[in-house]
């Protein structure tokens, strides 16, 4: 993980880095609802964690129900990589309801799912490719997150 964008996570508010892993995570669920289009395991933990950002209500069941849920989405798939790190992804999103720091390890997994997606002589440069947006995009989320508190 880039040393700006854990920086930056480390700085910003809970919801905000919720809101920062679903978007992470959403961005590459293609990769693994490609791969198996009925199993919507994935998507349902990103939308529960938006369900908690905009209501707050939190269960711990229901949490950590979804989180495990996509990860074990993610042991069903064989041999795509990417798709794999996708579904990993949305579970850490949805953990990151119960602690932020997971924001953190959907980032990564999202950005493993980009690298392993790509061609292997463009690999690196999608990572940061990747990267990049997520910096730029948590940035984003955070200036909107202090204005609206004003």
């Amino acid at each position: 993980m880039d040393q700006t964008i854990m920086e930056l996570a480390l700085q910003t508010d809970h919801q905000t880095l919720a809101i920062w892993a679903a978007d992470c995570a959403e961005r590459v669920l293609p990769y693994f609802e490609t791969v198996r289009p009925d199993d919507d395991r994935p998507r349902r933990a990103i939308a529960a964690l938006r369900t908690w950002v905009e209501t707050g209500a939190f269960r711990m069941s229901e949490v950590r129900g979804a989180s495990l849920a996509a990860h074990a989405a993610a042991r069903a798939v064989e041999g795509d990589n990417a798709a794999r790190s996708a579904a990993r992804a949305a579970g850490q999103a949805m953990a990151s309801a119960h602690v932020r720091t997971h924001s953190i390890a959907a980032a990564i997994y999202a950005t493993t799912a980009v690298r392993d997606a790509a061609d292997s002589a463009d690999a690196e440069f999608a990572l940061e490719k990747e990267r990049d947006w997520q910096y730029q995009h948590l940035q984003e989320l955070t200036q909107s997150a202090r204005v609206e508190r004003g």
